[in-house]
């Protein structure tokens, strides 16, 4: 059975935008960031309660694909499933994309699990479960 997906919905802002009216490449970082977030508070797990169980996701790798420009007040859907998930790592594939179906980047970040000391340690068993109803492939 496949992994369900996430989506996070998200408009474009001005402050996102070069002056050719298209979101720059980095600012698909924030956008990604913020839908992550978003992930882990559905799942019963926001960013502060994380930090405060000394356990962070640190990004250890990024490949991210551009396939068109998103452009300022377009609406955004960030789809968000996982690829892999252990006790120690995870990998999240991102697509943001409109309603009508265009992709305009493709991605995925690798995280490791870490205290807030930057440590490895091990997922909580908890979150982990959590996450399994995510997973693709």
């Amino acid at each position: 059975m496949p992994g369900e997906v996430f989506v996070h919905g998200q408009r474009v802002i001005y402050a996102q935008c070069t002056i050719g009216n298209h979101v720059y490449h980095s600012r698909y970082l924030d956008i990604m960031e913020a839908a992550r977030g978003e992930f882990m508070r559905t799942i019963g797990y926001p960013l502060q309660r994380l930090q405060d169980e000394d356990c962070i996701f640190p990004v250890i790798s990024l490949r991210m694909k551009f396939i068109a420009p998103a452009r300022y007040d377009d609406e955004l859907e960030i789809r968000l499933s996982l690829k892999d998930v252990s006790r120690l790592r995870l990998t999240v594939h991102h697509k943001i994309m409109d309603a009508n179906g265009q992709t305009f980047v493709e991605a995925e970040t690798d995280h490791v699990c870490t205290s807030i000391h930057e440590k490895p340690k091990r997922m909580p068993q908890e979150l982990l479960t959590a996450c399994e109803r995510y997973l693709v492939g």
